[in-house]
């Protein structure tokens, strides 16, 4: 009991001062609770949705590298065949790159052999049976492109001829000029085949 108008007792009011905390705490550590679950749940759902996306892009990743390997061996086997086929078609073409020229010339033997059965041959004849083998033999190297070198009176070409002497410069020849072919020479497709072989007259 407290006197009227004093002071309330010591116990009185720490009583109440204990009955207050007591009061407060339950409340303010529920909340505290509940505010550290929400936190540790944040993170969870985040790093769940995280993983999940991660997962989803390697499985594109992976299924795009299995598409880009298959492509690759595709094109590896494609560049094998190529490779193969271009090998056999070189074969080939080294194998029967005389195919066309030996066709023309087939006809060049047949006439050699028909101009041997011909027994007691004149001359005449003989020369005229060369003749015609000579043409024959002549349209075979053109269709082949093979072509005469023949420089008479040309001047002299270091890439198409091989000087065997040079003599003074007759009259009507320009000095470093054929004046004589010795040998004739052979193009074939544009490359010396064989070199002419020419008397060059000399240079003033």
């Amino acid at each position: 009991m407290s006197e009227p108008g004093g002071k309330p007792e010591q116990g009185q009011t720490n009583g109440a001062a204990n009955g207050a905390a007591n009061g407060q705490a339950p409340a303010a550590a529920d909340a505290a609770m509940s505010a550290v679950a929400e936190a540790d749940a944040a993170p969870a759902a985040l790093g769940s949705a995280t993983v999940t996306d991660v997962e989803v892009e390697l499985q594109a990743a992976l299924a795009k590298a299995n598409e880009n390997y298959d492509l690759y061996l595709r094109a590896k086997a494609d560049g094998e065949n190529i490779r193969r086929r271009a090998q056999e078609d070189i074969a080939k073409a080294s194998k029967f790159a005389i195919e066309s020229f030996a066709e023309h010339l087939v006809p060049v033997m047949d006439s050699l052999d028909k101009a041997l059965e011909i027994q007691n041959a004149s001359a005449e004849q003989l020369r005229e049976g060369v003749e015609i083998t000579r043409r024959q033999l002549r349209s075979a190297f053109e269709r082949g492109r093979l072509v005469e070198i023949n420089p008479v009176g040309e001047k002299f070409d270091p890439h198409r001829h091989q000087a065997i002497s040079a003599i003074p410069a007759p009259a009507g020849v320009a000095p470093n000029h054929v004046v004589a072919v010795l040998q004739k020479g052979w193009l074939l497709a544009d490359r010396v085949l064989r070199p002419a072989l020419v008397t060059v007259a000399q240079g003033s």
